[in-house]
């Protein structure tokens, strides 16, 4: 715990050099982090140096380099850098600037031309990736068309489908006060039956002669006609018998018996139906 915050003190004078350092808890836990922050900066600082030992070097073999060829092309070609035109400077800059941006540790074609490849290499890598992402650009922009297509058509729903609605709810609106129209109206009416019943009946009307009687003597009427129709064409089959004329006297005679008792009844029943539909208008019950 001592030699950790002896370490710790001495890191942080080194860091905070003439500054004050900010107080802070001495306890296990403190004294464990900044030991730890401590060694990483230590650690940093020594791989900082080494980088620093490495350029520097590599400074001085590049410095030795450039010297011997510039004492190469003086002995040789009687060149110096300072000797050359403008145009011969320019070139060799952009040479060395297309070495450092080549990140090649000489000028030479040996050092250029597998630069040059592995970049070229790189080139075709990004524009296969570039048309695999237009590819699926144009897959997300086919996407995006048919969602917007499929929105403005939903759109297009949801606002028919809200005038529908609308309409739909004025007609049901207007039913309502129909069908509330109506059930007064059928209410009123069914008072105002109610009332001419209760008038009729104290004025002394035969039940018989209601609306609902005339109706069932209307269809009972109707029954005894088509009852009437077997017998006719019976009566006239017995007509047309030439054999046995008194055998056939005696049914005619039988079938019109049946006959006029019919007719009898059908006229009674006709009668009946004149008379009442004949009655003064403040005694009917329609």
């Amino acid at each position: 715990m001592e030699e950790k915050l002896s370490k710790v003190a001495l890191w942080l004078k080194k860091t905070y050099g003439d500054q004050p350092i900010p107080p802070y808890e001495a306890d296990a836990q403190t004294v464990d982090i900044l030991h730890e922050l401590a060694e990483c900066n230590a650690s940093r600082d020594a791989d900082v140096k080494l980088l620093i030992d490495d350029l520097k070097q590599k400074a001085a073999e590049y410095e030795s380099d450039g010297n011997y060829l510039q004492d190469l092309l003086r002995e040789n070609l009687n060149l110096s850098f300072s000797s050359l035109s403008k145009i011969s400077t320019s070139y060799l800059n952009t040479l060395v600037d297309i070495a450092l941006a080549l990140e090649t540790k000489d000028t030479s074609l040996a050092s250029f031309i597998p630069a040059i490849n592995d970049l070229t290499s790189d080139l075709y890598a990004v524009e296969s990736k570039n048309k695999d992402m237009e590819l699926e650009l144009n897959g997300l922009r086919k996407k995006l068309t048919s969602a917007l297509v499929l929105e403005k058509r939903l759109q297009d729903d949801l606002r028919k489908t809200e005038e529908l609605i609308v309409m739909e709810k004025a007609k049901a609106d207007s039913r309502t006060q129909n069908l509330k129209f109506l059930k007064e109206k059928s209410e009123d009416m069914k008072c105002r039956v109610k009332a001419a019943e209760e008038q009729l009946s104290a004025s002394g009307l035969d039940a018989s002669l209601t609306h609902e009687s005339l109706v069932d003597l209307s269809e009972k009427l109707a029954e005894l006609k088509k009852q009437a129709i077997p017998l006719k064409k019976k009566l006239e089959s017995y007509l047309d018998l030439t054999p046995s004329p008194s055998l056939a006297r005696v049914k005619i005679e039988e079938a019109k018996r049946e006959l006029e008792a019919l007719e009898a009844e059908f006229s009674a029943k006709v009668d009946m139906t004149s008379r009442s539909v004949t009655l003064p208008t403040k005694h009917r019950f329609i």
